[in-house]
């Protein structure tokens, strides 16, 4: 199988992309990134650009896929709709909407938060705002696409998150979340289930196209 990987320099794409890396049933990872991942592997490629949402001259570097993991997002704190709304949909769905025409075959996997509005009519914005982008991606041509929602997300194996104020709270209360693990199994995933799970979804298909903290925890157990 080979992935196209947007976001591997933040935490969940980090871990994605060491699983990749590790899993045999990955041959090729192309990262699409605007910074480098500073890593060497004979199954990595990397493609720096400085505006993501522009493909343009790019498009055969993307043909031949098999499927795409989209682990890229912001945090909503202090941001305006309109902003959050460019950075979070608009770039999301420019870079699919290239990608369905460069490799029409791929699974098209968005990783996107618990509590995310479908309906993209309640009180809370980012929810919204991220309905409607599942909502958009779910529409597209692609073989197959699938939505998951993570809710707290253990990071594992020295990955750490390039947001200040998550870093912040993994230093200060991330002792927490194994614990939480426990008695919420529900609520709580890892970076590393997390990984699992998309590869094994990209490759076998889900029963359901909108995956919650629960179903990616079952599919990863799965696939160990």
């Amino acid at each position: 199988m080979k992935v196209i990987l947007y976001g591997a320099t933040g935490m969940v794409g980090q871990g994605v992309l060491r699983e990749c890396l590790l899993d045999a049933r990955v041959d090729a990872v192309l990262s699409v990134a605007r910074r480098a991942t500073g890593q060497q592997h004979a199954k990595l490629k990397e493609l720096v650009r400085d505006n993501l949402a522009d493909s343009s001259g790019a498009e055969d570097q993307l043909a031949g896929y098999d499927a795409c993991f989209f682990c890229l997002g912001v945090s909503s704190a202090g941001m305006k709709e309109a902003d959050y709304h460019r950075v979070t949909y608009d770039l999301t769905l420019a870079a699919a909407n290239a990608l369905v025409k460069a490799s029409p075959g791929m699974t098209f996997i968005y990783v996107s938060g618990a509590g995310t509005d479908s309906t993209e009519r309640g009180r809370s914005m980012w929810a919204r705002v991220k309905g409607k982008t599942e909502n958009a991606l779910l529409a597209l041509p692609f073989k197959a696409s699938y939505m998951l929602r993570p809710g707290l997300i253990q990071p594992m194996h020295g990955i750490t998150s390039r947001t200040a104020s998550y870093r912040i709270f993994y230093a200060t209360l991330g002792w927490m979340i194994p614990a939480m693990g426990k008695l919420a199994p529900g609520l709580v995933t890892t970076t590393e289930k997390l990984s699992r799970a998309m590869i094994s979804v990209a490759q076998q298909g889900a029963p359901k196209r909108v995956l919650e903290t629960a179903d990616i925890n079952e599919v990863a157990a799965r696939a160990s």
